[in-house]
């Protein structure tokens, strides 16, 4: 990489956006974030945070800020969705510190958003842009050059190297060899918050729950030092017509908890701001980096389905992998690239085919479910917790070291 220039640019300003940009800021290269929108604000509700992504915010300096309005939830909790009754429990809160050396959090992804931003703009060497579209990327003898599309008119923006945070309809993974569409999976999320009131009963409000079922599973835990709480109901069905951002909440449409104990139901039946969010994907298989200067992170490079709740947490490893990657061989932007590329397509991998056995087991009739729910009785929590040490004990930087 140029050394007297160490410049970054990013397409994106979200989480993977940010993360990215005070990865690379932090080990002292200049960064130029551009994002679309005319502000910035996050879509959605909640997130988990496990303590592979907490360590990394923590070594930002902003695990404090964040913590000042997440929750540390006390246990994971499966549940059967026809009864409530608890099948296994994993302890969180103090035993995460203690085995994976950093919080599990539920936080609001508005907060985090916020906390991310603030410190971008505050950072001197981070210049962040809204109302700015990336449209691809070109590379030449002198560097990358971005197509940036503004009110003003078009230009080019030289860098030494580009990042595609663009989420999953991404225009930089259009680029060149890099290039592949992203799929409907076939499930929607139903996603709602509700206050800590209306979850009496079956819905306990400080813990993570999975309320396990055939034909759905629907996951609730707190926000906002426990002022509201998410929810979220994933079935399989047809893509609703409006779906995303910009689709009108309302009634949970009948069918979707069919079978759920009836609290639950009562439970999803009074709220009416329920928003339908189609679970697409983007394979992994595929490039995620050209060697000239172009990094593909989060949802551009692998949107995977939530049933690992590592989305957002891929993201944040793949920000501070990428930064550590090519810190560490500035001289040799293509063999940092490829180091990076490498590692965390493994890592990706791994924790998509734990998100496909869940939601096999979470969604298990019959006999299977039933011997599902016989061999978690035996576990005890300790040993449940073991099987998440690769997962949650992870290093995203010392991994590319």
């Amino acid at each position: 990489m140029n050394a007297p220039s160490r410049h970054v640019a990013i397409a994106g300003a979200g989480i993977a956006g940010l993360t990215v940009a005070l990865s690379f800021a932090q080990r002292g290269f200049s960064v130029s974030v551009f994002e679309r929108a005319g502000r910035l604000e996050e879509v959605g509700a909640g997130i988990q945070l496990s303590p592979n992504a907490t360590r990394i915010l923590a070594r930002l300096g902003l695990l404090g800020r964040v913590e000042e309005t997440a929750v540390r939830p006390l246990a994971i909790e499966l549940r059967r969705a026809d009864s409530g009754r608890t099948i296994a429990a994993i302890p969180m809160a103090d035993a995460a510190e203690r085995r994976w050396g950093g919080s599990y959090l539920t936080v609001h992804r508005a907060d985090l958003h916020t906390t991310l931003a603030e410190a971008a703009a505050d950072h001197p060497a981070i210049a962040l842009e809204t109302g700015a579209t990336v449209g691809g990327v070109e590379f030449g003898s002198d560097g990358v050059a971005l197509s940036v599309g503004k009110a003003g008119g078009a230009l080019k923006v030289r860098c030494d190297l580009a990042v595609g945070a663009d989420g999953v309809r991404s225009a930089l993974r259009g680029t060149g060899r890099l290039a592949r569409g992203d799929r409907f999976t076939g499930y929607v999320a139903w996603r709602a918050t509700a206050g800590p009131e209306q979850c009496t009963g079956v819905v306990p409000v400080d813990r993570v729950s999975a309320f396990l079922h055939a034909r759905f599973h629907l996951v609730a835990y707190p926000l906002r030092r426990g002022e509201i709480v998410n929810l979220v109901a994933i079935a399989k069905m047809p893509p609703p017509e409006e779906a995303g951002a910009g689709a009108p909440r309302g009634m949970l449409p009948p069918g979707i908890i069919a079978g759920a104990d009836d609290e639950i139901d009562a439970l999803a039946a009074d709220i009416d701001t329920w928003l339908p969010w189609p679970i697409n994907e983007v394979t992994a298989d595929a490039p995620w980096v050209e060697p000239a200067g172009l990094a593909l992170v989060g949802d551009a490079a692998h949107a995977m389905g939530p049933y690992a709740a590592q989305g957002a947490v891929m993201a944040i490893e793949d920000a501070a992998a990428l930064a550590a990657a090519v810190a560490a061989q500035p001289d040799d932007l293509a063999a940092a690239l490829a180091r990076y590329e490498a590692v965390r397509r493994e890592r990706v991998r791994a924790v998509a085919r734990r998100g496909a056995f869940n939601r096999l087991v979470w969604h298990a009739s019959g006999p299977v479910a039933l011997g599902r729910d016989m061999v978690l009785a035996v576990r005890r929590p300790e040993s449940l917790a073991g099987d998440l040490d690769w997962l949650y004990g992870y290093d995203a930087e010392a991994a590319v070291a």
